[in-house]
């Protein structure tokens, strides 16, 4: 992840507004005394990101037993969430960061390296937000297919932050 400075542990969590599932206007501020993950991805419906989505959409009871809250954060637009959504049938919020305030909050958006050529890109990383609104956990190097497993193992354990 050269060039990208994640928030680093104890951080406050930049705030942002978002829709939900349903397309109703929410903002994080609404969820403060409440863990959450924001999760950043690169693209919707390309084969990383659908497998994250899709394992959070897969264990997404378990989610809400836990009374945590799942949102997802790229630079696509409304239109291309609801098509993913859609798609996917995925349950929680993908809030569409189009001008990038979100991921340059956060510290995700940089130089990226692909097949070859190099270029400017959300890192897949996520932020798991304590009920004070402190970053509890950073995950840097995400997995994809066994994100949603790694959340909900480390949201049994989350810190009062």
């Amino acid at each position: 992840m050269a060039g990208v400075s994640p928030l680093p542990l104890g951080a406050v969590a930049p705030a942002f507004a978002y829709r939900d599932a349903d397309g109703t206007a929410r903002h994080t501020r609404e969820l403060s005394g409440r863990p959450y993950l924001v999760y950043f991805y690169p693209r919707d419906d390309t084969p990383g990101c659908t497998a994250e989505a899709c394992g959070f959409r897969d264990a997404f009871a378990d989610f809400t037993a836990a009374g945590l809250t799942v949102i997802g954060v790229s630079g696509d637009n409304e239109a291309s969430h609801t098509k993913f959504r859609r798609k996917h049938a995925l349950p929680f919020p993908l809030a569409a960061d189009t001008d990038l305030v979100t991921a340059k909050a956060y510290g995700v958006w940089g130089p990226k390296k692909f097949m070859g050529r190099t270029f400017d890109g959300i890192h897949r990383t996520s932020f798991l937000v304590g009920p004070t609104g402190r970053i509890a956990k950073v995950y840097a190097r995400v997995k994809p297919e066994v994100h949603a497993a790694e959340v909900l193992a480390d949201a049994a354990t989350l810190p009062a932050l």
